[in-house]
């Protein structure tokens, strides 16, 4: 089933005196949402006994809980010590999602620093063979890690590049932002057949049952020439893009993501209108 929750709390989630992330997931069900997302973008720094607290939190509530890794990890860096650490990155986030109950790990792939485009694309594919040998060594295979299309153009991550990204293996299901392709691509996302045609690129890459319960970032986002700026909410007329032919590409071709709100201060709220935008078209 296709599911819709936030990233992170938002600010009512704050102003009606919440602070702990367990009461999130009474505050989340509470909305008619069904899913969040915990962001370690800073690190991995929670113990043992908090993410089994947080855990036991979502599941009373049954609301899924994904986890997006830290912001730094960089598998196109040349350096191998630098990449080791970004094994561990993933790996510590998957190892305490894993303890919360949940499944799907988000990361970002890699920057392209110095090396030309098809060097750092090429580095962080050997790099996430060797990710996979490690999420298989520690039994995690029956995990999903999403490796995200990226904002800006200095950032690796393009439709094609996630897609060659999720080939090496079955563990890796893409995490399509939309907001990102639409930032990177200059207000590329307009209309129905503009999401069906990445939509449709992926399924005949990967397969539709990879990609028919997929991972989503939605929001809108503010761009210049070299691509993502900063996050906005709903209310911007000006970038996009807009969520309804997002809702109808997915109904025509039968895929049933877990959408994530990553709207600025408003991830819940319009994690819900994007529910009501999907059930009503």
């Amino acid at each position: 089933m296709i599911k819709f929750g936030p990233s992170g709390n938002c600010e009512s989630f704050y102003a009606e005196g919440y602070s702990h992330t367990e009461e999130a997931a009474a505050f989340v069900k509470k909305r008619g949402l069904d899913c969040f997302e915990y962001s370690f973008g800073r690190g991995v720094r929670m113990s043992e006994e908090k993410a089994i607290s947080i855990g036991e939190a979502f599941q009373k509530e049954d609301v899924e809980i994904s986890a997006h890794a830290p912001y730094f990890i960089n598998f196109a860096n040349p350096d191998d010590e630098m990449a080791a650490k970004s094994y561990g990155y993933v790996l510590d986030t998957a190892n305490a999602l894993k303890r919360m109950g949940g499944k799907r790990v988000v990361f970002h792939p890699a920057a392209q620093g110095k090396a030309s485009r098809e060097e750092a694309v090429a580095l962080t594919e050997e790099r996430l063979k060797i990710l996979r040998d490690y999420i298989y060594l520690n039994s995690m295979e029956d995990m999903i890690f999403c490796p995200e299309t990226m904002g800006k153009l200095a950032q690796i991550g393009t439709v094609e590049e996630v897609v060659r990204f999720c080939k090496v293996d079955p563990v890796y299901t893409p995490c399509v932002d939309f907001g990102h392709i639409n930032a990177r691509e200059q207000g590329s996302l307009k209309t129905v057949n503009d999401y069906k045609a990445r939509l449709e690129y992926m399924i005949a890459e990967l397969g539709f049952e990879r990609m028919k319960h997929f991972h989503v970032h939605f929001s809108k986002i503010m761009y210049s020439v070299k691509g993502e700026i900063k996050h906005l909410t709903f209310e911007d007329e000006v970038y996009g893009p807009d969520f309804e032919p997002l809702a109808i590409a997915l109904k025509d071709l039968k895929l049933e993501p877990y959408i994530v709100s990553e709207s600025a201060g408003k991830q819940a709220e319009e994690a819900l209108c994007m529910k009501k935008i999907y059930f009503g078209v």
